[in-house]
């Protein structure tokens, strides 16, 4: 039955997708983005401060809101605290933009890579570069290389899991177009089918409140929910990564922006000069390893 719902939900969501991209690819585009993405972003197109943005003089950054921890703190965005809103003014930095001529926008996860025209020049959400979401929208050169983990409350049947089978019998939850839930349907193969949250919160509350055994995060989320809001909980273990290639976060832009390859150059530079490691460093530093799961 869980096979068959699961079956069903794919493909109504990928009919949904196909059809938004078929009325994407059909609207007019601007002429010069247009040349732009047919010749090749030129050097002279990426000197700083002088990018085609969605504001003249201004780089447009969105996220989701609540900006979680690890990734932002204290749900400020525009602090320039935590790993994503550091990365974030680092690429504006290396663009030519001082955090001065940075505007923050709120976009929900799921608006962020779906189709259709964005309001934002990129949007930095622990979004996974995927085969899948090329097809609507571009994405940077990854800036993050993360696994996903498993969380169950201390005590709990779930948290003596130590493999991949343990969990298959289990209700698991994660956060609905997230490549958590991907792992879950993909990786686990659960006999029950998962829950699915708008929210991180929401799943953390159905952790808490036994409505689901456990649920799937990305590692570095995983630490903070249980060091500093489910202490109950523990890190059961992550998942290996699938098919030899590390998954990554990316910085998500229009499909066809004029400026990818710029973007995709600051990050390259900003991994390159070991900026990327520093920031890693210190805001996502980890007190112990979580085990691996096969």
């Amino acid at each position: 039955m869980y096979l068959a719902q699961r079956a069903l939900r794919r493909a109504a969501s990928a009919a949904t997708v196909a059809l938004l991209a078929v009325a994407v690819g059909c609207a007019p585009q601007p002429e010069d983005k247009a040349t732009a993405t047919a010749s090749g972003t030129s050097a002279a197109s990426c000197a700083k401060g002088t990018l085609h943005t969605k504001t003249s003089g201004k780089l447009t950054i969105a996220t989701d809101e609540p900006a979680y921890e690890p990734w932002f703190k204290d749900d400020k965005p525009a602090s320039g605290k935590g790993f994503e809103s550091a990365v974030a003014y680092a690429v504006a930095k290396q663009l030519g933009y001082a955090k001065g001529n940075v505007v923050w926008q709120s976009v929900p996860f799921n608006k962020a890579f779906a189709p259709g025209e964005k309001t934002f020049d990129f949007d930095i959400n622990q979004v996974s570069i995927s085969t899948e979401r090329k097809k609507a929208v571009d994405f940077s050169s990854g800036y993050y290389d993360v696994r996903q983990a498993v969380i169950a409350l201390k005590g709990s049947k779930a948290a003596k899991a130590k493999s991949v089978a343990d969990l298959k019998g289990l209700k698991l939850g994660a956060q609905v177009g997230t490549t958590s839930l991907d792992y879950i349907d993909d990786v686990v193969k659960p006999t029950q089918e998962p829950a699915a949250y708008a929210k991180n919160d929401q799943a953390k509350s159905a952790l808490k409140n036994g409505q689901v055994d456990a649920i799937v995060v990305d590692l570095p989320t995983a630490f903070y929910i249980t060091a500093a809001e489910v202490t109950d909980a523990k890190i059961v273990g992550q998942f290996e990564n699938q098919g030899g290639t590390p998954e990554q976060f990316g910085l998500v832009l229009d499909k066809g922006s004029a400026i990818t390859s710029c973007v995709t150059s600051a990050v390259d530079a900003l991994r390159k000069d070991g900026t990327l490691a520093k920031i890693e460093k210190q805001w996502l530093s980890e007190a112990v390893d979580a085990p691996v799961l096969k």
